[in-house]
């Protein structure tokens, strides 16, 4: 038995025949003012900005250019590339591609310069990009371990006004991952590290269909 295991069996035996759970008040307010979705995206955007992420915005017919033009910024020369992700994105880009495999070690994936990832959806009131591991974003280890992720956001299609209107749309048995900006820590003087428990450089593109 693992070490999970036994701790989710002690949890079970501590409740067992403690009754239904109390219901919840969720009187709380589910979103902070009306917004059109362009002032939706452009509150993500602000807030991803404050989180020192990069934020580009692009029509779909620019999305492969400017791709390229981020890898040959970053000086890429590998990509990691997870399944499902639509080919046309990387069609203009140099960088050798890199499979999301699930052999692939940590070391192996802290070689890989880059990562191209989509998302299950972005909420504009926090500033989170949230994957869940669907079509287009592969395993969660392929977002913390390499140095650079670039994540593409549908606008307005995967915007979100709050983390209320987000909960609903995700599924909680899905390996979720909450994104705000990029890793950082500070140490008890205050002095900030990036990179620390992810990427070091986070590059948000919002994508728009014209």
């Amino acid at each position: 038995m693992s070490g999970r295991e036994r701790v989710l069996a002690r949890i079970r035996r501590a409740t067992a025949g403690s009754g239904p759970a109390a219901e919840v008040p969720r009187d709380y307010l589910r979103v902070h003012g009306a917004r059109t979705p362009e002032e939706s995206a452009d509150l993500l955007a602000a807030h991803l900005a404050e989180y020192r992420a990069t934020v580009h915005r692009v029509a779909g017919d620019c999305l492969a250019p400017l791709l390229a033009r981020l890898l040959r910024e970053r000086g890429a020369r590998t990509v990691l590339v997870p399944d499902g992700l639509p080919a046309h994105w990387l069609a203009a880009a140099d960088p050798a591609r890199v499979p999301d495999r699930a052999a692939a070690t940590p070391y192996e994936l802290d070689a890989v310069d880059s990562v191209v990832t989509g998302c299950a959806l972005a909420i504009a009131e926090t500033g989170t990009i949230v994957l869940d591991g669907g079509p287009g974003q592969g395993r969660r280890r392929i977002t913390l371990v390499p140095d650079h992720h670039i994540c593409v956001v549908r606008v307005p299609d995967q915007v979100v006004d709050s983390v209320p209107h987000a909960l609903p749309l995700l599924d909680p048995t899905r390996p979720l991952t909450w994104i705000s900006g990029p890793s950082a820590t500070s140490d008890i003087e205050l002095d900030r590290v990036e990179g620390v428990h992810g990427p070091r450089a986070l590059e948000v593109v919002l994508l728009t269909a014209q």
